[in-house]
């Protein structure tokens, strides 16, 4: 599971005009769930199911 910023750079995730994070592979908004658990959010794809760690 790669982070959003490591996604970002590899080209994996872009930012949208709204400057929400977008899956290149299938031009969908991240969902984001919050676990009180982790330090970390859970953004993930609807489309494809790619997972990424949302780092504070």
């Amino acid at each position: 599971m790669k982070s959003t910023r490591k996604g970002l750079r590899d080209d994996d995730l872009y930012k949208d005009t709204y400057q929400r994070l977008t899956c290149t592979d299938c031009e969908k908004v991240l969902n984001t769930t919050t676990d009180s658990n982790t330090v970390f959010d859970l953004r993930t794809c609807p489309e494809c199911g790619t997972q990424y760690k949302d780092l504070p």
